[in-house]
């Protein structure tokens, strides 16, 4: 070579990638402007009209709260539904998403409420109709705000018409399936024990509470034994335990266990002299009561055993209230009852029933006979009239207070002087539900509500007492014949859980619970629209006028249920005088779980039908809308509204603890999106196992952001490698080259993963693949190699342009399968390459070419080329070469896969020389050869430092003759 042409710069000869397409993705900037123009041309109607007459997939929109900002949990469980969405979509399927809002309950009624207490208003001194009506401008306000931040998000949906449950077509659909349960006899009106809260004056559901620990006073308590078949039981005292102080005064009755075993004990004092009283507690809580007496202000105390019984011995024994000096209630008799719910965990064995405050109390009291008293009011304070510590009382208060229940509060002190505490403290630790909303205890109450029953037959309308052309009328579900447990049970079994345990869950919780109790106390809400009869009790069930109901809901809304309306809703056929109007409004489960019906069914959105393939929402809702949603349809239906529930878990602070404004460590879903953008939200969502309880935090997010910042990568290098390619370069895959055989396999291989996590809703499997074959197989292997072909080699060599042929199917690939994920960065890719493309979005799942490759072969040098890059490493680190192009290496033959050359190894390691060797190790030197100065290839070809290897001179040549 001359020494002029050694000296020549050949990099305007090499063909590196060109692209305008930025290394620093600048999201938060960029997302707005994408989000804008495909409001601007109606992206979501595009999508629509793509897929019209494509198979359906209906994932139907649990509600979330009109009340306050998105928080992440909002963010996860959106980005979650809009995957789906849009793989569906992808699937070629038609996938309509239509967004919606709870609007009605005490989430919006209590935030109003705070607004109250601010401005120094009582909500009871303003008339319904216009507390009602800033109720619904609060929520109608919060809905415009959420449903911005959700767009922001990049979920795709019929924003501009969304269902809420407070528009009056859907107040006249909750009303139209409550009419439906009322007209099958699906509804009673009855006192039972429900969960009750004292600040915000209702019922709650059990979806309404959330269980915090606390501490209680505990107390043991003497029940003097007057009648008994066992004598020497007389004058003996019976010993309960209880954590509520509070439900004494309503004592009706003490349950034993039939089958436990029970010691009679005689108090001694300090001289071990019989003290003359005796207690009966369970044989196996003896110690535990012993230490609870020992512990009080007689800490000499000690007993001597009497004798044993049986529980069922126990039978006709009668006790008598410690306060029985008030008389009237307090004097009557408190029968020892069987109870098979009574346990020796803890206490005495021995549970003191009050059938106001208590489900089993409830139950076994109704048993015999024994009913509620109704003596504590809507705010948690007794009666007025009631004989023991009435409202009026100045030591009265909240039965919820912690002070009303110490051991030196009003109760215990009234029991102390009485001689029948024998112990308190407050000290007992232990979970007890608190309202979600506001924060405080609830309790137990009896109280007459609305009920919907569980094991009730569903039955026809001549059962239920309908006759004539009226019982034509009314549609019975298939379900008839059958009760609503046992309905919902069967359906639950036919429908599909992912994970699957949720179905178990689901199904415990529906085999265990009561009755459904539909009736509120509140304001805000769907009206109980029933008239009943004063005299008899009945509602009435007239198809007529529940048709003038509806359609008078459907008209105005809510408000059509006012007294002032009342005899032109029940009609001439009726006398006003002989019923009354209900004033209780429904459970808010009963609105979100009747939206299958006024969403999916009403025609309102022609493009949704009924049941949905799916529903997706936190595994709360197990309780919650998963729940009332199965029993309402189940009830009307005879059938679940959905065929599939998939359940996230909650998100965590970075340390695994709840997320807590106090604690400071909440992450705010608006301000991640200010700092890194929503796509790294979005990637967050989608690659955490979120079917478990999981994390987020400035080091989980950085995380995120460093995986985006890979894959971002790889479609740079995907859009610069491509850059002017057209299809006169394609080549077919018979032709390639085997390593772009292998590629397209594996290709193939990664469609199949992908497909599988559609199907199993398994994002993190999905967005784990699409990384992992990104990170790995291309930009650490296939790219790595090639790179030195798509620089180097001439444009039409076949080497080139079967590489370029397969970027070119990897980018139409990988840009769909990500374009689920990372919603605008995928259209900002595909707008690089495609000014004039259209939307991502539009397109459907990528055909990939069928290739075949010896996998196990590639694997083997995939393993050895790790070897070799491992032992190329430390000379690498301690400037022995500057790259693994100035190495020498040596390999185990035996390790070496057959068909492969050397020539073509130190190819595929990207190393100088390769040999082969009879032993086990990889080992390296620096190569004596000369560099290539354009590919910088050390090869014995090139003479000296800087000169051309065969291939260069070729192609120089060739590029020096075209100019």
């Amino acid at each position: 070579m001359t020494s002029e042409s050694t000296k020549r710069d050949y990099r305007d000869t090499v063909f590196l990638p060109k692209t305008d397409f930025p290394m620093k993705a600048g999201l938060p900037q960029k997302e707005p402007g994408i989000l804008a123009r495909w409001e601007a041309e109606d992206l979501y109607g595009q999508v629509r009209a793509a897929r019209a007459g494509a198979e359906k997939f209906i994932l139907h929109d649990g509600p979330p709260y009109a009340n306050g900002d998105i928080h992440i949990g909002h963010a996860l469980n959106k980005v979650l539904k809009d995957a789906v969405i849009r793989t569906q979509t992808l699937l070629g399927k038609d996938a309509p998403y239509v967004p919606g809002w709870d609007c009605h309950g005490l989430p919006i009624e209590w935030k109003v409420e705070e607004l109250y207490r601010k401005k120094k208003r009582n909500k009871d001194e303003v008339p319904a109709r216009e507390f009602r009506a800033e109720c619904r401008e609060y929520a109608a306000k919060w809905v415009d705000v959420q449903r911005e931040q959700f767009k922001r998000l990049g979920v795709t949906g019929q924003w501009d018409d969304p269902y809420l449950t407070m528009a009056p077509e859907a107040e006249a659909g909750i009303v139209a399936e409550l009419l439906k349960f009322a007209e099958s006899g699906q509804l009673y009106r009855g006192a039972k024990p429900v969960m009750w809260s004292p600040v915000e004056k209702t019922a709650l559901a059990e979806a309404e509470v959330e269980y915090e620990d606390i501490v209680s006073t505990q107390i043991d308590v003497a029940f003097e034994i007057v009648e008994s078949p066992i004598p020497e039981l007389v004058g003996a005292h019976a010993v309960i335990w209880t954590t509520t102080p509070w439900t004494i005064p309503v004592n009706q009755a003490l349950a034993y266990g039939p089958d436990v075993d029970y010691v009679l004990v005689e108090g001694l004092d300090e001289f071990a002299e019989a003290t003359g009283r005796r207690y009966l507690v369970a044989t196996e809580l003896y110690d535990g009561f012993r230490s609870r007496i020992r512990a009080q202000e007689n800490p000499k105390q000690n007993f001597a055993t009497l004798d044993f019984y049986i529980g069922e011995s126990l039978a006709g024994t009668i006790a008598r209230h410690p306060m029985h000096h008030l008389g009237g209630f307090f004097a009557e008799p408190r029968p020892l009852l069987p109870g098979d719910f009574v346990t020796t965990d803890s206490g005495t064995g021995l549970v003191h029933m009050a059938p106001d405050h208590g489900e089993d109390d409830f139950e076994l009291c109704r048993e015999y006979g024994i009913g509620p008293k109704f003596v504590v009011d809507d705010d948690g304070r007794y009666r007025e009239d009631w004989g023991w510590l009435p409202r009026t009382d100045e030591r009265s208060a909240s039965v919820i207070n912690p002070k009303f229940n110490a051991p030196d509060g009003p109760i215990c002190s009234d029991l102390r002087e009485a001689g029948a505490l024998l112990a308190a403290s407050a000290d007992y630790q232990h979970s007890y539900p608190h309202s979600w909303r506001s924060k405080a205890k609830v309790i137990f109450r009896c109280t007459p509500q609305w009920f919907v029953p569980m094991d009730a037959k569903i039955v026809t309308p001549a059962q239920a007492g309908v006759a004539g052309n009226a019982a034509e009328s009314i549609a019975i579900p298939a379900s008839a014949g059958m009760t609503l447990r046992q309905t919902a049970l069967a359906e639950i079994e036919a429908t599909r859980f992912v994970p699957a345990k949720g179905q178990n869950r689901i199904r415990a919780m529906v085999e265990g619970r009561p009755d459904w109790v539909l009736s509120r106390q509140r304001a805000w809400g769907v009206p109980i629209t029933l008239f009943v009869h004063r005299e008899s009790g009945q509602y009435l069930v007239d198809p007529a006028v529940n048709a003038r109901i509806v359609e008078a809901v459907k008209a105005e809304g809510v408000d059509a249920w006012s007294e002032e309306n009342a005899a032109r809703l029940l009609g001439n056929e009726y006398d006003l005088a002989d019923y009354e109007m209900v004033s209780d409004i429904l459970d808010v489960w009963f609105d979100s779980g009747s939206t299958h019906a006024f969403v999916l069914e009403s025609g309102r959105w022609p493009d949704l039908q009924s049941p949905a393939d799916l529903y997706l929402e936190g595994s709360d809702q197990h309780r919650g809308w998963f729940q009332s949603s199965l029993l309402e349809s189940c009830a009307t239906r005879g059938r679940a509204p959905y065929k599939a529930v998939l359940t996230h878990g909650f998100t965590m602070a970075a340390d695994g603890r709840k997320m807590s404004k106090s604690l400071g460590n909440t992450v705010d879903p608006l301000k991640v999106m200010e700092e890194y953008g929503a796509d790294i939200i979005r990637l967050w969502a989608l690659s955490v196992d979120s079917t478990e309880d999981h994390r987020i935090g400035p080091e989980i997010l950085k995380g995120v952001a460093d995986s985006y910042r890979k894959l971002r990568n790889t479609f740079r290098y995907l859009l610069g490698a491509l850059d002017g390619f057209d299809e006169s370069e394609r080549v077919g895959v018979g032709e390639m080259p085997e390593l772009e055989q292998y590629m397209l396999s594996l290709l193939g291989e990664l469609d199949g993963k992908l497909r599988r996590a559609v199907s199993d809703f398994d994002f993190i499997a999905y967005t784990r693949a699409l990384s992992e074959f990104a990170n790995e197989d291309l930009s650490a292997f296939f790219f790595d190699i090639r790179k030195d072909r798509l620089y180097c080699d001439a444009p039409g060599s076949l080497e080139r342009r079967a590489y370029r042929t397969v970027l070119d199917t990897l980018f139409h690939a990988l840009i769909r399968y990500t374009a689920p994920v990372l919603v605008f960065t995928a259209e900002e890719v595909w707008g690089t390459r495609y000014p004039d493309g259209g939307s991502i979005h539009l397109l459907e799942w990528p055909k990939v070419p069928a290739a075949e490759a010896d996998a196990a072969r590639w694997e083997q040098l995939r393993t050895l080329r790790e070897r070799v890059t491992e032992a190329i490493e430390p000379l690498r680190r301690d400037k022995v070469v500057r790259s693994g192009l100035e190495a020498e290496v040596a390999v185990p033959a035996a390790a070496v896969p057959a068909g492969f050359s050397d020539a073509d190894l130190a190819e595929l390691f990207i190393s100088g020389a390769v040999t082969r060797h009879e032993g086990d190790a990889v080992t390296v030197a620096k190569s004596d050869d000369a560099k290539c100065g354009r590919c910088w290839r050390l090869l014995p070809e090139v003479e000296e430092d800087g000169d051309l290897c065969h291939r260069c001179e070729t192609v120089v040549a060739e590029m020096d003759a075209a100019r």
